[in-house]
Parts: C-alpha cells; structure tokens; sequence
C-alpha cells in the first residue's frame, strides 16, 4: 500500500509553491513601492549622480535601457505570436509552408541591427568625448598615483600662497614623467602637498578604509592618473566614471564635485593578490575647508610630492597627443 494517502500527496504541495511565490512576489513588490530602492528605480542600479559631469553617464544608461526594451518587446512579441498562431494543433498541420529567400524580411534584420548599433556608437562617441576634454586652466590639479597596495594623491596647489615658490615653469622632479602637456597647465607656485595611503587607513566619519582625497564643491579638478607598478583603474563610485591608471601612460579627466559628503573609490582593475584592499574614500567639502586641509598637510610636514610613476624617456613622456 502507498504510504502516501490521497490527503497526502507530495504532489499537492507542489501546485502550491507558484501560487506561494506569487504572493511572496507581490508582498515584496507593494513592501518596497514606498522604499527609498523605489525612488531609486529610475537610475536602474547606479547610485545618485555627485558631478557636475555625471548626469551625462546616467542618461546614456538610461537611453541604452530603453532601447534595450523596446528591442526586447519586439522580439519577445514576435517569438509569442508565432508560438501562439502558428502552433500545430492550431493549423493541424504537420509542417507549414515555409518561406524562403524573403529579401525584404532579410534586409530588415540586417538593416535594424545596424541602425540600433550605430545610434548607440554615436551617443556613446558623444558623451566620451565630452566626458574627456579639458579646460584650458582647471582650478585645481591632482596627482592621482596608484600602487600595491594603496593610492597616493599630489595635490598640485599654491598652498603658502607664494606664487615666486617654487620657480615659474618649474616642474617637481617627483611630476617630471608626466607629460609636458600636463605639467604646463600647473599652478604657478604650486610647491604642493600630499597624502600617502595604506591598506589599513580609516576614514574617521564613516569608518570606510582606505585613504582620503579631499575635493573642493563647486570647483573644476583634473585627475592626472600613474601608476608606479601596474594597471589600476580609479573609480568613484558616484562619479559614475572609471578610467585606467596604467604605467608608462598618463589619463586625464576633470570633474566638477556637486554634493558635500564622504564616498566610496576602489580600484576596478584586477591588479593582484591584494587588488581587493585598494580602497579610498573621496571628501567633498567647501572650498575654503579644502584650502584648510592642504594647509593642514602642510603642518603635518607632509609637502612636496610623490613620486608620480614609472622613469620614462623624453620621446616616450610626450609620445602621445590628447586630440579630446
């Protein structure tokens, strides 16, 4: 006799669990409809925009969701209506006419494609190249230099107020393996400070690790990325803005913060046994706290620069144009 009586069948439970997953489903749905994960939903999964710059990137993602959807419910629908009318017991036939070398229905989805392709390469080549010009004279300038395991920032700033200090057109020999289209564009008497982080350093407001880079609200800062070993990449999670720190070539890009607050940075590219351990945090602060702070290093001894990456040769330092 079967143990299972007719009030007991594994099988009832299983017509069960759809209806349960429904109800969790719909549960979790009007739970979170008044949850700040709601209000997010129109950034799809990036986090709230902190530059001037990063509204731009949001819109792309958006744009690219959207044609993505609308691609996704035509094909979706093409797939379900075939299923739906041109099912066999349907037709009661067992093979359907088919159709062959139809040259209007073959150039459209060759043609689609590419239209689909092209619009998003063009606002993609759009907004990078927005993205990635330069000012003529940015208001401030940071040495962002990576390394195992840990990130150093040069901030390159008149912090005594000197202009006379150090000499005009002087380059720092710790700056000298940055390109000379770079350096020409720094302060005058920017003599600098600096901060040298390691893997066990804590912010103090928020207890995230990692070393703190200050920035000015409301001013233009360019980032001039080196590495001193090997690839890393400098990524600030609300920037919504990555790019490669790469030894032996120097990236440029410039931001302008709009939000006070502390956020998280890391390291993007995978760049060895402790690559997880390289975190920053990023400060937003007013100018004048920034200003404080710099002199704040100062006192701390802490001027001059770090070294900015790798030795170089002239003809490789200056080898490549920014055409941005």
């Amino acid at each position: 006799m079967s143990p299972y009586g007719s009030d007991r069948s594994p099988r009832r439970p299983m017509r069960r669990k759809p209806l349960q997953v429904l109800a969790a489903g719909a549960v979790l749905a009007t739970a979170t409809g008044c949850s700040p994960t709601w209000k997010s939903f129109p950034r799809l999964g990036l986090p709230t925009p902190v530059t001037e710059e990063a509204p731009r990137i949001l819109s792309l993602w958006q744009g690219s969701w959207a044609a993505a959807l609308i691609t996704g419910i035509l094909v979706w629908g093409l797939i379900m209506w075939s299923v739906i009318f041109h099912r066999r017991s349907r037709t009661k036939v067992e093979v359907p006419p088919q159709t062959r070398y139809n040259m209007p229905i073959e150039a459209l989805y060759t043609v689609v494609p590419l239209i689909i392709v092209s619009v998003l390469f063009y606002f993609t080549a759009r907004d990078e190249s927005k993205l990635l010009s330069l000012s003529a004279k940015p208001a401030h300038t940071i040495n962002v230099i990576g390394f195992q395991w840990s990130w150093g920032f040069n901030y390159v700033e008149d912090v005594d107020g000197d202009a006379a200090t150090p000499k005009a057109g002087e380059v720092p020999k710790e700056l000298a393996t940055l390109p000379d289209r770079y350096t020409k564009d720094f302060p005058a008497g920017a003599e600098g400070v600096y901060t040298k982080g390691v893997p066990s350093d804590r912010n103090p407001e928020t207890g995230n690790p990692g070393p703190t880079l200050w920035l000015p609200k409301g001013e233009k800062v360019r980032f001039i990325l080196s590495s001193n070993d090997v690839i890393h990449s400098f990524w600030v999670v609300p920037f919504l803005f990555k790019q490669d720190v790469i030894p032996g070539h120097t990236n440029v890009f410039e931001v302008t913060p709009t939000e006070e607050g502390v956020f998280m940075g890391k390291c993007a590219e995978l760049c060895g046994v402790d690559h997880s351990r390289m975190l920053f945090n990023v400060k937003v602060v007013s100018p004048e706290a920034y200003k404080a702070h710099l002199k704040e290093l100062a006192e701390k001894g802490q001027t001059g620069f770090l070294p900015a990456g790798i030795k170089q040769t002239d003809p490789a330092r200056n080898a490549e144009v920014n055409k941005l």
